[in-house]
């Protein structure tokens, strides 16, 4: 794979692309053809990047970041298409879609549809992805769950389901959807699902995450016959802390599902929780290489505890401390290993910050009751689509709500509109509920969003729970400021350019 500065590709986009595609069969069996074709998609979507950064107002080290976890992407498909772990369905549509619609998003529609947004929207674009849980239902219940799910009648019906994933497709050019819960196997209405889905919208690309123990033999079979749809399966580390959580059991189950998967040909990932107590486990080398190395994950979802949902707890925050080894852990596992392995919090400059609220490359969440929320993370609703259908309206109905418009604002004024480096705000810690919760409280008293469930609304008059939150803030901050102007506003290449793109990362 290449690696350094890249030369712009001698072939087109779409002709590697479909390339790619049309040969994916022989691609799998033909080294040198799938190396060559797959070092041109790592030139072309380097050279998209640095088209996409030209006279940025960004740190350079920012686009550095975004640079290195693109690549980690490549390879890791490189990798799966190597160890022959994607079947050539999958393979096709993966490629296709992931590339055309999802990552250039250069597909004739979805261009049109942007366009179009931005024309009646002031300029301002669209979200790139929508997360969905169509169902509170699940067949575990888990210790501190953050939706609180377990056995439930609560879910949205297909006909509403379908019409929000046809939305976005139509009116923000959508081509990429995270599917959550619950457990998004365990969505039935009308006698359809979480895999029909998928195979309705063949344009587009699932990402489920799941807790893997409702991965049949036939389930595999489906998700590879349609090509696009890939689970994350969550542990919370090694057997012993993944059953103490989940249930006697669950460990060895997911290692079945991921065996099918594999048997199936079905590209899947892991979705990690780090807490307090299990970061180190997680994010050891041996951890890491089993599942990646060994079950041949070919990506993985790291997610930081948050103090939401049922039980929750301030205690099993990382600490500050702890929470900067894992910033360093994760780029190391990035850069050096090549494993895409995305930390929402930690990796904050590749996404440009807070993702919430349905901002420019961001998303917006709605859950089983139709209650559309800024993030999954921040569990205030401030409209719910069936009142907004049931006023005709659609989705950019919802997404104009006030409350949503404040939070792009601040995303806006903390980093996103600042034309210089050192105005910029610090995307090390980019969130606006965890990192960032006297915002995150100052606009919900100020827009009154509703709660998506008790804990949610208990948090709101829990004194202990706000000054535990604030404190934690300014502990990250004390930590992380100081990383940030090294590594972000000061720091020079060889050549003397402040934080300038060089071939190798400077982490």
């Amino acid at each position: 794979m290449a690696t350094g500065l890249i030369p712009r590709p001698f072939l087109s986009r779409a002709l590697v692309v479909n390339m790619l595609v049309d040969l994916s069969d022989r691609i799998l069996r033909n080294e040198r053809a799938r190396a060559f074709l797959m070092n041109q998609v790592e030139r072309l979507l380097i050279r998209y990047l640095e088209e996409q950064t030209q006279g940025s107002p960004r740190p350079r080290r920012v686009e550095e970041d975004k640079r290195d976890m693109l690549l980690a992407l490549v390879r890791s498909i490189d990798r799966g298409l190597r160890e022959g772990v994607i079947s050539p369905n999958v393979s096709r549509t993966l490629l296709r879609t992931m590339v055309f619609n999802v990552i250039t998003r250069s597909d004739k529609e979805v261009k049109e549809a942007r366009a179009r947004f931005a024309m009646e929207h002031g300029g301002y674009e669209p979200p790139v992805f929508l997360v969905l849980s169509p169902t509170k239902s699940c067949n575990l219940r888990c210790t501190g769950c953050y939706a609180n799910a377990g056995p439930s009648h609560e879910k949205l019906d297909w006909e509403v389901f379908d019409r929000i994933i046809e939305e976005a497709k139509s009116l923000w050019g959508v081509r990429f959807f995270t599917i959550s819960g619950g457990e998004p196997l365990m969505y039935q209405s009308q006698g359809k699902g979480i895999l029909d889905a998928a195979e309705k919208h063949s344009d587009c690309l699932f990402l489920m995450f799941t807790n893997g123990t409702l991965i049949t033999d036939r389930v595999a079979a489906r998700m590879a016959q349609a090509g696009n749809l890939t689970p994350a399966i969550s542990l919370e580390g090694w057997e012993a802390r993944t059953d103490a959580r989940r249930g006697p059991g669950v460990y060895r189950r997911v290692l079945q599902a991921m065996a099918r998967l594999r048997e199936a040909g079905v590209p899947f990932g892991i979705s990690l929780t780090a807490t307090r107590e299990n970061c180190e486990e997680i994010l050891s080398d041996e951890f890491l290489e089993f599942f990646f190395e060994g079950q041949k994950a070919l990506y993985g979802w790291l997610f930081q505890y948050m103090p939401i949902g049922r039980s929750y707890t301030l205690d099993l925050l990382p600490t500050p401390a702890q929470r900067v080894w894992m910033w360093q852990r994760t780029w190391y596992f990035i850069r050096e290993r090549g494993y895409f392995l995305p930390d929402f919090w930690n990796c904050g400059t590749v996404s440009n910050g807070c993702i919430a609220g349905g901002r420019e490359g961001g998303y917006l969440y709605i859950d089983w009751n139709g209650k559309v929320m800024p993030c999954v993370f921040v569990p205030y609703s401030a409209v719910n689509i069936h009142d907004v259908y049931r006023r005709g309206g659609s989705l950019n109905d919802a997404w104009a709500a006030p409350y949503f418009q404040a939070i792009r604002r601040w995303q806006w004024e903390y980093a996103l509109g600042k034309q210089r480096p050192e105005d910029h705000g610090n995307w090390l810690i980019p969130c606006s509920i965890r990192d960032h919760y006297d915002v995150c409280r100052r606009l919900i008293d100020t827009y009154h969003p509703e709660p998506e469930d008790e804990s949610a609304a208990e948090a709101l008059s829990d004194n202990g729970y706000l000054e535990g939150m604030l404190a934690y803030d300014r502990a990250l901050a004390e930590a992380f400021d100081p990383i940030w102007r090294k590594e972000y506003l000061e720091a020079k290449d060889p050549r003397g350019r402040e934080g300038a793109l060089s071939g190798k990362s400077s982490a």
